[in-house]
C-alpha cells in the first residue's frame, strides 16, 4: 500500500494455494450488532483518507435493507454505506451473497446482486442433489467458490479488501459450512479482528468464549480484539486488557468510545425496535415557528426504513415509529415504508386499526406518504401469486392503481423531478404498479410525463427509495407537508444530507484513526496473523 506522503506501507503479497494472503482482514464480531459493520466502514474510510485503494466485502449477508448498484445489482445497504466509507463505487462483487427474509423460517437467496430463489433455512443448509443422485454439498458450502471470486476479484483491484462476517465465528452449529466468518478467513488466508460492544457487559467472557470455542486452525488467525462503545475512562479497563491478553496470547488492538447520533446504515431491519426514535439525531431546532412530526408505520418485514433517514437529519423534524392508531393521531406526515411482506404487512395494518386511521388522515386531507410496498398497499388492489402467494387482495383504496406481482425483480437506479425538483432513487421490488391513465405523476421526466408514483391530494405514493435524501426535493416536499397539515414549519435552507452522510463516515475514520492502533491494523492487512498465536483450550468439539 501506498499512503499520501508517498511512503510504502507495503510488503508484497504473497499465497496459500491459490489464494492472496496479503492486502486483507476479517472483521469478525462477538455477537450479532457487535459494530462489525461500523468498525469496518471506520477502516475503509480510514485506509481511503491514506491514500490506499480499499474495498469492504461481506461474503453472505442477511438484511432488508439493500441498495441497487450502478450495474443494476440488490447488495446490502451496509456495504454500499462501507463501499461509501472507502470512496469507491459499489458493487456486486462486495456482497455475493444476500439473504433477504420472507419470515422467521424463509428467505430470498440473492447471488450476484440477482434474485436465486426462495429457501427455508433448513434448505439452504440442507444437501442437494448431486452427480447421480447423491447428495452433494449444501447450497450455502457450495456458495463458497463464487465468494472467494469475487474476493479475489476485489484483490486484483485494491490494496486492501476490509472483510464483514455476520454474527459470531463461535457459532459452532454452524462453522461446518460457514463461508463468511472463518471458513472464509482460512480459506483465503485472512488474519481476524474479533469486535465486541462493551456497552451490553461482559465483553471479556465473550473475547475469550469466541477464541476458545474455534478450532486449532481457526484460532491461529485470529489476531486480536477491538472493544466497541465504551464509556467513561478507558484506563480502568487496563488490568482486564492485561489479564484477556494473558489468557488468549493476543491483545485488544482498539478500544472504541461510544459515539452518539452517528446515523449509519443499519444491516438488518429485523432487529429494529419498533418503538424507538429512527437515530440519534444532532439535528437543531427549526427554522420556523413549530416543527413537523412524522410517524412512521413499523410494518412486518420492514425494508429500507433507512428512506425516513434524510427527514430526520433535517432541523426541526421528529421522526418516530408507530404501531398503534392513537400514535398516528398527532402526525403531520405518516409513512408506510418498504416491506419484503406487502400483502402481510396490509393485513397488519388492519388487524392494528392503523389502516382505519390512514383512511381517515386522507379522507381529512392529512398527508400519507408511501414507498415501495408502502405505495402499493395505498393502491385498489394487489395481485400477488409470487410473494405471498395470497391472490388478489383489496389494497387501501387511497391511490388510484392497480399491482400485479412479478416473477422479475425490479433493480433500476431512475432519476427525474417532482414538485419541480430534480430527485433520484432506487428500485427494489416485484410489484408492478398500473396507474390510472387520468392520476397525477409523482415522479416525472422534468416534461411532465410520469416515470413513477401518483398522487390522490394529500396521498402520495413511489416504488423510489432513497429521493427523501435528493435535497430540493425533500424541502419542496415537506413545505407541501406543511402546508397541507397546516403547520408553521420552515425546512432548512441548507440541510445538505449527502454532506452529513459523509460527515459521520468520518467520524467512524476518526474512531479509528484516533483509538485504534493503526500500526497493528495495518501489519495484519499485510502479513497476515502473526505465526505464533497460542491455542486457547478447549477449542471446537
Amino acid at each position: 500500500m501506498t499512503g499520501t506522503d508517498g511512503g510504502s506501507t507495503r510488503t508484497g503479497s504473497h499465497r496459500t494455494g491459490s489464494h492472496r494472503t496479503g492486502g486483507g482482514l476479517l472483521v469478525a464480531g462477538t455477537t450479532s450488532d457487535a459494530g462489525k459493520s461500523v468498525v469496518t466502514a471506520g477502516i475503509c474510510r480510514w485506509l481511503a483518507r491514506k491514500g490506499v485503494s480499499v474495498a469492504p466485502f461481506k461474503a453472505q449477508n442477511m438484511s432488508l435493507n439493500s441498495f441497487v448498484t450502478p450495474e443494476g445489482a440488490e447488495i446490502g445497504r451496509a456495504q454500499a454505506m462501507q463501499a461509501q466509507a472507502a470512496r469507491v463505487e459499489p458493487s456486486a462483487l462486495m456482497n455475493p451473497v444476500l439473504l433477504k427474509p420472507g419470515g422467521d423460517r424463509s428467505s430470498q437467496v440473492v447471488v450476484l446482486g440477482k434474485p436465486a430463489g426462495e429457501l427455508s433455512a433448513r434448505g439452504y443448509f440442507a444437501a442437494g442433489p448431486g452427480t447421480g443422485g447423491a447428495p452433494s454439498a449444501n447450497r450455502r458450502e457450495a456458495l463458497l467458490p463464487v465468494v472467494l471470486d469475487c474476493y479475489e476479484r476485489l484483490r486484483a483491484r485494491y490494496d486492501a479488501v476490509i472483510c464483514e462476517g455476520a454474527g459470531s465465528p463461535a457459532e459452532i452449529n454452524l462453522r461446518r459450512h460457514d463461508i463468511v466468518n472463518m471458513g472464509l478467513a482460512r480459506a483465503a488466508g485472512l488474519p481476524a479482528v474479533v469486535v465486541g460492544d462493551i456497552d451490553r457487559g461482559g465483553v471479556f467472557a465473550s473475547f475469550f468464549g469466541t477464541t476458545a470455542l474455534l478450532s486449532r486452525a481457526d484460532q491461529a488467525l485470529v489476531a486480536g480484539y477491538v472493544v466497541n462503545k465504551f464509556r467513561g475512562d478507558a484506563s480502568l479497563l487496563e488490568p482486564g486488557l492485561d489479564m484477556l491478553r494473558g489468557l488468549t496470547g493476543r491483545q485488544v488492538l482498539g478500544v472504541l468510545p461510544y459515539a452518539h447520533g452517528l446515523g449509519i446504515d443499519e444491516e438488518d431491519g429485523l432487529r429494529l425496535s419498533l418503538r424507538g426514535a429512527v437515530r440519534e439525531s444532532a439535528a437543531g431546532p427549526p427554522c420556523g415557528e413549530e416543527v413537523l412530526r412524522i410517524a412512521v408505520a413499523a410494518v412486518p418485514l420492514m425494508s429500507n426504513f433507512t428512506d425516513v433517514d434524510a427527514l430526520a437529519a433535517e432541523p426541526g423534524v421528529l421522526v418516530r415509529f408507530a404501531d398503534r392508531p392513537e400514535e398516528l393521531a398527532d402526525a403531520d406526515l405518516v409513512v408506510l415504508p418498504g416491506t419484503r411482506g406487502t400483502v402481510r404487512a396490509l393485513a397488519w395494518l388492519r388487524e392494528r386499526g392503523l389502516a382505519e386511521a390512514v383512511a381517515r388522515r386522507a379522507a381529512e386531507g392529512r398527508p400519507v406518504l408511501g414507498i415501495c410496498g408502502g405505495y402499493q398497499m395505498l393502491g385498489e388492489r394487489i395481485e400477488d401469486e409470487v410473494e405471498s402467494r395470497a391472490g388478489t387482495v383489496d389494497g387501501l383504496g387511497l391511490l388510484p392503481l392497480r399491482v400485479r406481482f412479478a416473477v422479475e425483480k425490479t433493480l433500476a437506479r431512475p432519476a427525474g423531478e417532482a414538485l419541480g425538483e430534480p430527485v433520484a432513487g432506487y428500485e427494489i421490488h416485484h410489484g408492478v404498479a398500473g396507474v390510472a391513465d387520468d392520476a397525477e405523476p409523482f415522479m416525472t421526466d422534468g416534461r411532465g410525463r410520469a416515470l413513477d408514483g401518483c398522487r390522490a391530494g394529500s396521498v402520495w405514493g413511489t416504488h423510489w427509495h432513497g429521493s427523501l435524501e435528493s435535497d430540493a426535493f425533500r424541502r419542496a416536499f415537506l413545505r407541501r407537508v406543511a402546508r397541507d397539515a397546516g403547520r408553521r414549519f420552515v425546512p432548512a435552507p441548507d440541510t445538505a444530507f449527502g454532506e452529513l452522510r459523509e460527515e459521520q463516515l468520518d467520524r467512524l475514520g476518526d474512531l479509528v484513526e484516533e483509538h485504534a492502533d493503526t500500526g497493528a491494523l495495518l501489519r495484519l492487512i499485510e502479513e497476515g496473523a502473526p505465526p505464533d498465536l497460542p491455542f486457547v483450550p478447549p477449542g471446537a468439539p
